[in-house]
């Protein structure tokens, strides 16, 4: 027999799959929301967003490759996310970690309530529920202040209609600057300028 017959593959099943506290939390979340949402454990990040003009933001990709979110409620009928939820761990200083910072601008740039619930061996009802009263609210603000920003899409092209991506010119007498240019150059000519306020 061949010594690759005999030889096992070096995976073997992690246990347990959650922890006794993201496991009561887990069944707390189904009794109080099975009957309107699904709830998901650790659903990776970027199974839930992309990153957007991905030419101009490729350093964001290290952000959140790799990661997931505790918990993710999704809508039953249609499956859609609706909210996740974190379990946030015991920390030494008053300020929250990077980590839980930047899940909470991820899920807020993104339109979705993100639920910051502390890690504990049981739960109560009432201050999970309160909590994601707390994470609507925050959302909420959140979205006032962001209509008052310019949209951060790329346009797609005036020509052809597909996705524009960001190009520098490199000749002339505007070298240097920014514009959006169709995917498709140079088949397809399709530039947008990019107006700058100052």
């Amino acid at each position: 027999m061949a010594e690759t017959d005999t030889k096992r593959l070096p995976y073997r099943l992690r246990e347990p799959f959650l922890t006794s506290t993201e496991l009561a939390l887990f069944r707390l979340l189904n009794d109080l929301m099975g009957e309107r949402y699904f709830v998901c454990p650790k659903v990776s990040l970027n199974d839930i967003f992309y990153i957007a003009r991905p030419n101009e933001n490729v350093h964001f990709f290290n952000k959140f490759f790799r990661k997931h979110v505790d918990f993710l409620l999704c809508d039953r009928g249609a499956l859609l996310p609706a909210f996740g939820v974190e379990l946030v761990r015991p920390i030494s200083k008053d300020a929250a970690r990077e980590a839980d910072k930047f899940l909470e601008e991820l899920f807020n740039e993104a339109g979705l309530p993100l639920a910051h619930i502390p890690s504990k061996e049981s739960y109560n009802p009432f201050e999970v529920i309160t909590l994601f009263q707390l994470s609507v609210a925050n959302l909420r603000e959140t979205l006032a202040l962001r209509r008052k920003r310019p949209p951060d899409s790329a346009p797609n092209c005036p020509i052809c209609g597909k996705m524009m991506v960001l190009r520098f010119e490199r000749n002339g007498s505007k070298i240097g600057k920014t514009y959006y240019g169709c995917i498709d150059n140079p088949r397809c000519a399709g530039a947008v300028a990019i107006e700058r306020s100052d």
